[in-house]
Order: structure tokens, then sequence, then C-alpha cells
């Protein structure tokens, strides 16, 4: 299987690395400052590429790419790979789902207390600051899928009312449901985006959305970037129209817009949801063993297409 040419999209964790380069023939497309050239050398031999939710494959990498077979994403996201091209194309396409549920919810509820209780600025002041309680308080989460619902389960815990909002009602769960992202907003204190990036979730969180859930109100962004009209949010913010956010993900990554470093009610991690040495192992695992079974005709472990 070392004859396999394999590109990695971007640099995503050495394990993974490691681990591809002693299997296959690793392609780092990144040390290849003229991708057009490499491309052009080199596209006969790539049979597969791994991607993540930074880079992944776009239509136009998957035309330059002919003898593409797989997609493996090291993320449970897809928003990063054309799923209609590769259907089109008959490509594989897999993912990392489950193994990361528990790290993206578990840094979810560290952002909400992290960002009501100000434990950022705690940390560098020994005077006494303003802050608020979470327990209680109620939480409203866009999706209720996977990471959704592990959100939820410890926010009960913290003893909050939660509800939801999703594409449609879920009929097999006791959180309330409301039928748009304005009301969900206009009824809750903690607004967490937990969705998949679609057209449809581009920007779901707007001015009409920060609005509603208003000057009282946290945004928490575990989602990705797009999802938040980010020029809204750090405006709203600023003006004092929203009361906080604790935001993992961003627009344009890996930048940062400058103005949300100097507010004081909001926290900043840089896409680590899932960024636990353990969590990260594991999602490594499954890219490499989507790979071996793809390449040795055996079931994807977790398909997509």
């Amino acid at each position: 299987m070392d004859s396999v040419g394999v590109l990695m999209a971007c640099p995503m964790n050495s394990y993974l690395e490691q681990e591809l380069d002693r299997r296959f023939n690793l392609f780092k497309f990144w040390n290849f400052p003229n991708k057009k050239d490499f491309l052009r050398e080199n596209s006969a031999s790539i049979r597969a590429v791994v991607g993540n939710a930074t880079a992944g494959a776009d239509a136009e990498l998957i035309e330059a790419l002919p003898g593409l077979e797989i997609v493996a994403c090291f993320s449970v996201g897809l928003d990063k790979v054309d799923l209609g091209k590769c259907k089109e194309k008959g490509i594989r396409v897999s993912n990392t789902p489950d193994v990361l549920t528990d790290d993206v919810a578990d840094l979810a509820i560290g952002l909400i207390l992290t960002t009501l209780r100000r434990i950022c600025e705690c940390d560098r002041f020994i005077f006494s600051l303003c802050v608020f309680q979470f327990s209680g308080k109620t939480v409203g989460i866009i999706g209720l899928g996977r990471i959704g619902m592990a959100i939820a389960k410890r926010a009960e815990a913290f003893s909050c009312p939660v509800c939801y909002y999703s594409r449609s009602q879920k009929p097999d769960t006791k959180y309330k449901y409301f039928p748009s992202v304005v009301e969900l907003a206009s009824n809750c204190h903690i607004l967490v985006v937990a969705c998949p990036l679609t057209a449809e979730t581009c920007h779901i969180i707007n001015r009409e959305v920060i609005d509603a859930l208003g000057p009282k109100g946290v945004l928490i962004n575990i989602g990705r970037g797009p999802h938040v009209d980010e020029p809204e949010l750090v405006s709203a913010l600023v003006e004092g129209r929203l009361g906080g956010a604790g935001l993992d993900v961003f627009e344009n990554e890996p930048e940062v817009p400058e103005q949300l470093f100097g507010l004081d009610n909001v926290v900043l991690t840089p896409h680590v949801g899932s960024g636990t040495v353990e969590t990260r192992k594991a999602m490594a695992d499954i890219v490499i063993a989507n790979l071996e079974a793809h390449f040795l005709n055996k079931p994807l472990l977790t398909p997509v297409v």
C-alpha cells in the first residue's frame, strides 16, 4: 500500500502525518508553493485526499486529480468537500463522527462558563469583577445532532432549561422546539451554534438573530465561522447590543477581527473543539482505517458518500 499516493491538504496532526507517511506515498500539499505545477506532475499517482475543516477537496482539486478515489476527512464537518462533485465522479468520502462529540460539547460548556464568569479576566486581576451565573439560564441550541444533544445533556446538569431549532422537530426529545432561529434567540439567554455548515446555515446568525438575543444574551459558536455574520457580531458586541460571545471558530480563519481582542465580554479559542490528544488520535485512526479499508476493497468505517 506504500505506493498509493495520498495528498494531505494542509498540516493537521503530527501523529496522522507520521502514520500516513509510514503506510502510503504521502504528498504534503503545503510544501509545494506552485500547486498547479505539482498537480500537473503528480496528479496521476494521487488516489486519495486527506482534508479537514481548513482545507479539503473542492471541485477544482477534484477535477485536477483524475485518479482520485476517496476523500478522507479529519473532521466531522464536510463543508470543505464538494460532495456533489464526489457523487458525480464516484469518489468515496468519509469523516470522523462520534469520537469528537464529547470534546466539542465540553468546550461549548467551557466557553459558556468562561464568558459568563469572566474567568480569563479573573486570572489577570485580583480584584472582584461583575460576573454572571450560568446555572438556571435557558440554553438555546441550533442543531440538535450528536454534538447539540451532548451540549444539551451537559446544560441540564447545570439546571438549565434547554430549547432548540433544527430543520424539523425531533419527535424523540423532551426539549422545547422553536420553528425559527429568531424565536429561539428571543427565548434563551445563551445561544449555541452546533449545526453543520451548508448554504442554508451560512450566516444563520445575522443582525435580526443577534438583536433577538439581546444585550443580556451570549452567543457561543463551536460550529463553523461562516455560521455567523461576523461584521454584524462585532458591531453588536462593540455597541452593547449583545451581551457576550464565546467563539471557537471564525469566518475567515485563521484571521480574527481585531476588535474582538479588546473586548472583555468575548472569549476566543483557535478552533480547538476536538483538540485533545486523545480525540485527535482517535480521529487520525479513523482516517487511516478508512483509507486502508478502501484500498483493501473493504467497507468504509464511516462512509458519507
